[in-house]
Protein backbone atom coordinates (compact mmCIF):
# COMPACT_ATOMS: atom_id res chain seq x y z
CA UNK A 1 0.00 0.00 0.00
CA UNK A 2 1.37 3.40 -0.87
CA UNK A 3 1.77 5.99 1.85
CA UNK A 4 -1.38 8.06 2.35
CA UNK A 5 -2.03 11.12 4.48
CA UNK A 6 -4.61 10.75 7.23
CA UNK A 7 -7.20 12.61 5.14
CA UNK A 8 -6.57 10.43 2.08
CA UNK A 9 -6.75 7.29 4.21
CA UNK A 10 -10.12 8.27 5.68
CA UNK A 11 -11.46 9.25 2.26
CA UNK A 12 -10.31 5.95 0.75
CA UNK A 13 -11.93 4.03 3.61
CA UNK A 14 -15.26 5.85 3.29
CA UNK A 15 -15.26 5.43 -0.49
CA UNK A 16 -14.51 1.71 -0.25
CA UNK A 17 -17.16 1.27 2.44
CA UNK A 18 -19.73 3.10 0.31
CA UNK A 19 -19.00 0.89 -2.71
CA UNK A 20 -18.79 -2.22 -0.51
CA UNK A 21 -17.25 -4.46 -3.14
CA UNK A 22 -13.85 -5.45 -1.67
CA UNK A 23 -13.97 -6.46 1.98
CA UNK A 24 -10.23 -7.23 2.15
CA UNK A 25 -9.36 -3.66 1.11
CA UNK A 26 -11.87 -2.23 3.61
CA UNK A 27 -10.38 -4.29 6.44
CA UNK A 28 -6.83 -3.25 5.49
CA UNK A 29 -7.78 0.43 5.50
CA UNK A 30 -9.68 0.05 8.78
CA UNK A 31 -6.65 -1.60 10.40
CA UNK A 32 -4.35 1.21 9.26
CA UNK A 33 -6.80 3.84 10.54
CA UNK A 34 -6.85 2.16 13.95
CA UNK A 35 -3.04 1.92 13.99
CA UNK A 36 -2.84 5.68 13.44
CA UNK A 37 -5.36 6.35 16.21
CA UNK A 38 -7.97 7.98 13.96
CA UNK A 39 -11.71 7.71 14.60
CA UNK A 40 -13.62 8.26 11.34
CA UNK A 41 -16.03 5.38 11.92
CA UNK A 42 -19.75 6.00 11.95
CA UNK A 43 -21.67 4.40 14.77
CA UNK A 44 -24.41 2.16 13.47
Amino acid sequence: MKILSNEQLVAAYRNAEKQGNDQDWIMLLKKEIRNRGLRPFRKS
